[in-house]
């Protein structure tokens, strides 16, 4: 059973949460797709605090004796697929970085080997005239 200072805890912290996210976006310094997790998290713990039947059901449906225990858990589980989704985003970004900085090299490559034939050739040309 969750106590009612947990219950208001939960409603204020989440309300919070909620909140900043689109104080965030508004600023144009979070992508919408980024607050879309915390939002949904927030939204959830209001339900769990508003309705508490609901937390203790899903606690004792998965043998969790306190429904403390059942939050305490569910936010790791979604921290850690939170973290594990971003680890996949930063791997590809960094992927996507790497072809980028090769191609950007092949470029100034090509550049500079454009450059020097054309003073080679601009010289050839003086010469000949």
């Amino acid at each position: 059973m969750m106590t009612m200072m947990l219950r208001v805890v939960l409603i204020l912290v989440s309300a919070a949460t909620m909140i900043m996210m689109i104080q965030k976006i508004r600023k144009a310094k979070l992508q919408i797709e980024d607050s879309i997790f915390w939002v949904l998290v927030s939204f959830m713990f209001v339900l769990f605090s508003l309705f508490p039947p609901v937390a203790d059901f899903l606690a004792h449906l998965l043998g969790i004796y306190a429904t403390v225990n059942f939050l305490f858990l569910l936010m790791i589980f979604l921290l850690l697929m939170r973290v594990f989704s971003m680890t996949i985003r930063m791997s590809q970004q960094e992927t996507k970085l790497k072809e980028l900085a090769q191609k950007l090299a092949l470029y100034e490559l090509e550049q500079r080997e454009r450059g020097t034939r054309k003073e080679e050739g601009g010289c050839g040309e003086e010469e000949d005239e």
